[in-house]
């Protein structure tokens, strides 16, 4: 039996549509044991209604009922960003060590981490929807109910801050240059 919130809006198949990927979106921001409650809830909540058709689409929808759970959770985000900044920095001591060194290396550099940490959370949304979730602008603003030039100004005002972080190194340009 399919739960419906407006006609036409069948949420069990939205669910096995988009669970695995609010799950792993969740789950970069968070941790995987975090994703696996939160992702639930967003459906929970998702099944309570709230959907309007005339804002857009459903993926978007999600991910903005993903993104108000995440911030709850924002000193858990904050946290991880700093410990993979720290992890990236540090020498290796153990064969765990360096399993965790280039697993967290593979995803984030110590300074893009602390980078992102240090970004404003509304900055951080906006990049992390954009990297993580491959939002356009208009999906980015309809997650979060934010007008396109904020989107825009966000994202902007973030990749000036994660450059200098990085030492004002553009990397997509170093690598279309290689």
């Amino acid at each position: 039996m399919s739960v419906s919130t407006h006609p036409g809006l069948d949420l069990d198949q939205i669910f096995d549509a988009y669970f695995a990927e609010i799950h792993r979106y969740i789950a970069q921001r968070l941790s995987r044991d975090d994703a696996d409650d939160l992702a639930g809830e967003v459906f929970l909540i998702a099944a309570g209604g709230g959907y309007e058709p005339s804002r857009g689409e459903v993926r978007p929808w999600l991910y903005g009922i993903a993104t108000k759970l995440i911030s709850r959770h924002r000193r858990s985000e904050i946290r991880r960003w700093r410990a993979l900044s720290r992890t990236s920095e540090r020498e290796a001591q153990s064969h765990e060590d360096t399993t965790l060194t280039r697993v967290t290396a593979g995803r984030f550099t110590g300074r893009l981490a602390g980078a992102l940490a240090a970004l404003n959370s509304g900055d951080r949304d906006v990049v992390l929807l954009v990297a993580l979730g491959g939002f356009t602008h208009r999906e980015v603003a309809a997650a979060l109910k934010i007008p396109i030039g904020t989107v825009a100004s966000r994202l902007n005002r973030a990749r000036k801050q994660l450059r200098k972080a990085l030492g004002d190194v553009n990397p997509l340009k170093e690598a279309h240059d290689g």
